[in-house]
């Protein structure tokens, strides 16, 4: 039984469909292929490396044949040092040298590849709708990214420069063997090769699922960890640091079992690698050694094929732990990828231009219809409607107040205004052009929110203030904190505009917060306003204070204020009475008051109250 609010764990034996190895490796070179004048120059040098590599067997073959001189011959000490070592040593830094080279030309594609990977993924996950993040996990989705990031730069590695340059080895390996002596030794070392191949493959297909599933469980303990720091102040609150270690604890416990069963079967493949290196290895030898006896073959004949066996070997090792990196590898490039082909719910329709003539920058809903979920597509019936054929306008340069209970459906007009989800029915314009048929940037630079909600980046209040307009100076700045009525505050701290607000903003009061939030949309000065309950946590004398400056900041501007104590929204042009997703009043502040209606009873209720 799961801990309470505990999500689903996942379920390693129902996983998403995943690409096959194929597409996925397809979709990263041309990333790769940006650098291809490296990436030829990196093969030339890994075919070098392994040419010299394989010459060194060679060479040594040669250095023992010669040592048959007589003992005190001069000859000795002219042939043997001066000639044949030193072409040894020039061959071993020969494969050094090139093996560096390599790496030094390929490092820029490398990393310019993962760089380009990277930067797409943040730029689509940033172009998702906001259904897609408030249902993300942001543990388990980072954790992917990281590691998707990483496997670029292993699987390129690997597969180019470990199994590609193992080939190429093992191909003049065999050459040598079959034309230097018999075809045997060369049918020999490759049903050997075959053998551990195949069992190298099988097995680590098999252990796949093992390591896939102690992924998992390592992405949701991520989570469940990031979730609960997060929230460090609700867990406090209700005294539950025991519930959220259980679970946390619960969720390390399966990935201990996950990856206990990947060792076990990581020492199955070592043991059964060995046995086959061991006993191709063996026979091998036994047919050189053979060889030699029998006269065919000189002892630097033997010398050659061990060492070309220990070269051939010392990387077949390693191909278990090659292979398998290159599946995870795979595995977790494809989980990047995969948030690359999440498909963007709100999208540009194609040619779309940017939003014009934001002088008299009017806004209409007309006959709106909206429902967040919708079982089959976007039939309204199938849903729960949020927005019941809204209709109104916000005259340029005035403004619209938006009151009613929560629930009603006030800051979903907000949102739909910002575009953030699309409408199933009806049209949302701004001065005159329907949101939807131009680009959402336009759309959001024309718009300036102060959110009931605010949430600030973990850095200092003037880089948070400064967001509103990234190229602001600081005088523009402190003038927007003044404005919102925050700079004495402020200029009180000891580290003043450089002082750190927190993760989240946590550091500062619901009030400073609030403020920090108008002075960054003062800051952006944009033609559309939008007030959601701008003012909600601030206490009353403050709120007067405020309200005066919001008022300042809407003038000439096209406001839609949204908010909980109609005090703030008696001046407005026109006031909508919102119940159940429907207009079900609207006036001035009045006109509402002589109707009697919804609006006058909630005016007597905050006044008795003293709101």
């Amino acid at each position: 039984m799961r801990h309470l609010g505990e999500t689903a764990p996942p379920s390693p034996g129902n996983p998403a469909p995943a690409k096959s190895d194929w597409a996925t490796l397809s979709r990263l070179l041309p990333y790769l292929w940006q650098y291809k004048w490296r990436v030829i120059a990196a093969i030339v040098f890994m075919v070098g490396a392994k040419l010299a590599n394989v010459s060194v067997p060679l060479l040594l073959k040669t250095l023992v044949d010669a040592m048959n001189f007589k003992p005190g011959d001069p000859a000795t000490l002219l042939v043997v040092p001066i000639g044949l070592l030193l072409a040894y040593g020039a061959l071993r830094l020969s494969t050094s040298l090139f093996t560096e080279l390599r790496e030094l030309v390929f490092a820029k594609a490398t990393q310019g590849a993962a760089r380009s990977i990277a930067l797409q993924t943040f730029q689509h996950l940033h172009a998702l709708s906001l259904r897609f993040h408030l249902e993300r996990q942001t543990g388990g989705m980072t954790r992917d990214i990281e590691r998707g990031v990483r496997g670029i730069e292993s699987l390129i590695s690997f597969t180019l420069f470990n199994i590609g340059a193992t080939l190429i080895e093992v191909a003049l390996v065999l050459s040598v063997l079959a034309v230097k002596f018999d075809a045997w030794f060369a049918w020999i070392t490759l049903a050997a090769l075959a053998f551990y191949i195949t069992f190298t493959v099988l097995v680590t297909e098999w252990r796949t699922q093992f390591r896939r599933e102690a992924n998992e469980f390592d992405s949701a303990a991520h989570t469940k960890a990031v979730d609960s720091l997060l929230n460090y102040e609700t867990v406090k609150y209700f005294n539950n640091e025991g519930f959220e270690a259980a679970r946390y604890d619960e969720s390390l416990e399966r990935l201990r079992r996950a990856r206990l069963k990947s060792q076990t079967t990581l020492s199955v493949l070592n043991t059964g690698q060995q046995l086959i290196i061991a006993v191709g290895l063996v026979a091998v030898l036994w047919r050189a050694t053979q060889g030699v006896v029998d006269g065919r073959m000189t002892l630097g004949d033997l010398v050659m094929v061990n060492a070309f066996m220990i070269q051939l070997y010392i990387p077949l090792n390693f191909l278990g732990v090659i292979y398998r990196e290159i599946k995870q590898s795979l595995t977790d490039l494809d989980k990047m990828f995969t948030l690359m082909d999440k498909e963007r719910e709100v999208a540009d329709a194609p040619g779309a231009v940017p939003l014009a003539g934001l002088d008299q920058p009017t806004v209409r809903f007309e006959d709106v219809h909206f429902a967040y979920e919708t079982r089959k597509g976007n039939d309204l019936s199938t849903g729960r409607p949020i927005l019941q054929g809204i209709s109104f306008e916000i005259p340029a340069g005035k403004t619209v107040a938006v009151v009613g209970p929560s629930g009603s459906g006030k800051s979903t007009l907000a949102r739909l205004l910002f575009r953030f989800y699309d409408i199933q029915q009806g049209r949302i314009t701004i001065a005159g052009q329907e949101i939807r048929s131009v680009t959402q940037a336009s759309v959001r630079q024309a718009i300036g929110i102060v959110p009931q909600d605010t949430v600030l980046f973990n850095d200092t209040v003037a880089y948070n203030i400064a967001y509103g307009r990234t190229g602001a100076s600081q005088a523009e700045v402190e003038a927007a904190a003044q404005s919102a009525r925050i700079h004495d505050f402020i200029a009180s701290t000891p580290k003043g505009y450089a002082t750190m607000v927190g993760e989240r903003g946590l550091k500062l009061s619901g009030g400073e917060k609030q403020r920090v939030a108008i002075a960054r949309t003062l800051l952006k000065n944009p033609p559309i306003l939008i007030f959601d309950e701008a003012t909600s946590a601030l206490d009353s004398a403050n709120e007067r204070a405020i309200q005066a400056e919001l008022k300042s900041a809407a003038q000439n501007k096209t406001t839609l204020l949204i908010a909980h104590r109609l005090s703030t929204v008696v001046d407005a042009h026109e006031i909508l009475v919102m119940d159940s997703g429907r207009i079900i009043e609207r006036g001035t502040h009045a006109q509402l008051l002589a109707q009697s209606g919804r609006y006058a009873s909630m005016w007597a209720l905050q006044q008795s109250d003293g709101g």
